[in-house]
């Protein structure tokens, strides 16, 4: 069976790719194209610097992927990105994140979970006034 071809609003990746940034910004949703029509922050900037340094460096001599840490959540995924490695901080640690074409239109912050699910354990002895109460088990 075939693979299924990426398609990206009726563009493959690779057409994405040639594609100059300004009409890859038309192809966004509203919220991100407006975001980017306003211009790159300086924190934006820096990451995009980095993108480029690293395409234009080539691989790691050990085989083992260059990851960009960045604090910056705000950044839209673009085409250029695609198979690159972020450490993305969630406010504790950095997230690593592969960067996959279905991805391209979304933030870094939606796959750097900043909250985690609260799980309480059983009470145990002396944990709050009434568990003095509770029969060991």
């Amino acid at each position: 069976m075939a693979r299924k071809v990426f398609n990206y609003r009726g563009y493959t990746l690779e057409e994405l790719q040639d594609m100059p940034l300004d009409n890859v910004i038309q192809l966004l949703p509203s919220r991100q194209r407006r975001s980017l029509k306003r211009g790159f922050l300086p924190r934006q900037k820096k990451v995009l610097e980095k993108i480029r340094k690293i395409k234009k460096d080539g691989p790691r001599k050990d085989g083992r992927p260059q990851i960009i840490k960045t604090h910056c959540r705000d950044m839209i995924v673009l085409p250029e990105m695609v198979g690159m490695t972020f450490g993305i901080y969630s406010g504790k640690e950095f997230v690593n994140v592969t960067i996959q074409p279905e991805m391209i239109g979304c933030y870094f912050g939606e796959f750097a979970i900043t909250r985690q699910r609260v799980q309480h354990g059983d009470p145990g002895m002396g944990a709050t006034r009434s568990s003095m109460f509770v029969p060991l088990k």
